[in-house]
């Protein structure tokens, strides 16, 4: 039997330096210590690919909290079954004794184990769904109050007007009034628009 670790942080400016410290005691050879500085959302991460590749049958793997392994709790669950169901490996959850199948192999303990993972994953979803919902809500009410959303618009040059009338007298060209006031295409036409009082278009 091997014993493991694996650890994650969400990004490379993080320190995992706190989940490995809580498993020091734990007497896991370096070479099976395995850290993804990435993102939680998927397990494409390449310390994770490696380390699994080398679970076998019998095998201990260590992790500090079940959020280590991953955000989204049905990959959690799909990667847990794989690993404690297809390859026979053994997941110890430091944090949350419950998560513990070195300990609960009985069906109780396996009972106990998919009950918990499964109400973290609806707690996870009813979480995403709600802060999706707060997030529109939030957009809505702000668009009410008049904020507006995007870039910042590029107002015109005090001197618009007289640029335009040499514009259209074909004093200087498209490309120079854009130079000259600093707007894009799309930019002036919309400042032109307002300045001849005609509504933008939406």
């Amino acid at each position: 039997m091997n014993t493991y670790i694996y650890a994650r942080v969400s990004s490379i400016d993080q320190n995992e330096n706190r989940q490995l410290d809580a498993m020091a005691k734990l007497n896991v050879p370096h070479k099976n210590i395995f850290v993804d500085k990435q993102s939680g959302k998927d397990f494409l991460r390449p310390a994770w690919i490696k380390m699994t590749d080398k679970l076998q049958e019998g095998d201990l793997l260590y992790v500090h909290s079940i959020d280590r392994l991953g955000r989204d709790y049905d990959d959690i669950i799909k990667w847990w079954r794989i690993l404690t169901k297809d390859k026979g490996v053994d997941i110890i959850v430091l944090d949350m004794p419950l998560l513990n199948t070195k300990i609960h192999k009985d069906l109780l303990g396996t009972l106990i184990a998919d009950l918990v993972l499964s109400l973290l994953s609806y707690v996870a979803n009813a979480e995403r769904i709600n802060i999706r919902k707060r997030q529109q809500e939030g957009i809505k009410s702000a668009m009410a109050r008049g904020v507006r959303f995007g870039r910042p618009i590029k107002k015109a040059p005090e001197d618009f007007g007289e640029l335009v009338k040499r514009w259209e007298k074909k004093e200087i060209s498209f490309d120079e009034i854009l130079e000259i006031t600093g707007l894009k295409h799309t930019s002036f036409y919309s400042r032109l628009r307002e300045h001849r009082g005609k509504p933008r278009k939406r």
